[in-house]
């Protein structure tokens, strides 16, 4: 058996084994990006996601018809509150109230929304006037949530990017900007009041193309290599993701949030690049995201957390042809603009492709994983991994 196969059974099997966390079924979701103007409608995005067994979506906004064409998918979704709108949020809890009353209690509880994401990348740069927004809008927005007891149901987050560390190599060195700590500690001290995690968005690809004369392309892709073995802890990591997670754990440590869960709120590997974009390439991006799936369906921790199970949302499920920038932005998607995919790691697209597998083998299996008992097809399943 192929490790695509291989690895679709197991896309068949893994709801059954989610448990359901606030915020988060199971291990594995995507970012649902639409800075393009050539993708399928929201209904036909549903199709495709329930086929690929895929229960958590984040959008970058709150967008009506997506979140109506969700209604009743049973997919997850995290939607965003845009930069854009931090600064009057941050100023009137009317004006934050009006805002969840319009995107959000509405589309409730049909549309499962599990998040909203207030503001995105927002500290490390050079914007101080957002820094100084975010906490008060994040506030403002969980007191619109409490008002309408929505609390329990819907959490409030904000992701990051790499540009808050200072250092994060080796892992145990991971700490935040001294520049940064002034508008991070408040928001930190009130995430963990209200019990939210802290999100980062984490690119070894990024890593990567920054210093590929330096680092291991197999380290990068979850490929065998030696290795790196952090001199402090003495800790083993043969990943580059997980020492990127860890280093986001350290640095919570190191200002006293040593409780809190971090979850990936990006992670993707590029799929076409400019000329100096070493290592974007199908081959790698099929290579990056088929092991990091794999790698998130043994729902195990860190080194330095072997207990927090690792949770993360791939960047992204679309190719997106108007978003600015490098070669790369455009070329992040597991799927093309027409709903077949990017690459092969077992997903089967809206339309044929000549890497996809047969749709008519997934309705197979699909049904015939509905109609026969669990137990019969656990050995049948048992059969068919001895003989992967």
């Amino acid at each position: 058996m192929g490790f695509s196969s291989f690895f679709f059974i197991w896309l068949l099997i893994l709801p059954a084994l989610s448990v359901n966390v606030f915020g988060f079924t199971g291990t594995y979701g995507v970012n649902y990006g639409r800075i393009s103007d050539n993708l399928p409608p929201p209904g036909s995005v549903v199709t495709l996601l329930k086929a690929a067994k895929i229960k958590n979506v984040r959008i970058y906004d709150a967008d009506h018809d997506v979140l109506t064409a969700f209604k009743g998918s049973g997919i997850e979704i995290t939607v965003g509150l845009g930069n854009e709108f931090l600064k009057e949020m941050s100023v009137s809890e009317d004006r934050a109230m009006s805002w969840v009353k319009e995107n959000v209690e509405p589309f409730l509880p049909g549309t499962e929304i599990r998040g909203i994401a207030v503001g995105n990348e927002v500290l490390g740069n050079a914007n101080v006037e957002l820094a100084e927004a975010l906490l008060g809008a994040v506030k403002n927005v969980y007191t619109a949530l409490e008002r309408l007891s929505l609390t329990k149901t819907v959490e409030v987050n904000s992701p990051h990017s790499a540009a808050v560390f200072s250092s994060s190599f080796p892992p145990s060195a991971g700490a935040f900007k001294e520049s940064v700590l002034v508008y991070m500690k408040p928001l930190l001290e009130f995430f963990s009041q209200i019990n939210s995690p802290f999100y980062i968005n984490a690119y070894p690809f990024l890593a990567y193309i920054s210093d590929p004369e330096h680092i291991d392309i197999n380290y990068a892709l979850f490929q065998k290599n030696k290795g790196v073995t952090d001199s402090k802890t003495k800790l083993h990591y043969d990943n580059m993701f997980m020492a990127q997670v860890d280093a986001a754990y350290a640095a919570l440590e190191s200002i006293g949030f040593e409780k809190m869960e971090v979850i990936v709120s990006e992670t993707g590997w590029a799929s076409k690049g400019d000329e100096n974009e070493v290592g974007a390439n199908v081959q790698n991006a099929r290579t990056y995201n088929y092991n990091l799936l794999k790698l998130l369906m043994k729902k195990k921790g860190t080194p330095y957390r072997p207990k927090k199970v690792v949770k993360a949302y791939v960047f992204a499920l679309f190719n997106e042809n108007l978003k600015p920038g490098p070669t790369s932005e455009r070329n992040f998607g597991l799927f093309k603009h027409d709903g077949s995919i990017a690459y092969d790691i077992g997903f089967t697209g809206l339309v044929p492709s000549s890497a996809t597998s047969s749709p008519l083998h997934f309705f197979k299996v699909q049904t015939l994983y509905l109609l026969l008992p669990k137990r019969l097809m656990s050995h049948i399943f048992s059969i068919m991994f001895r003989h992967c």
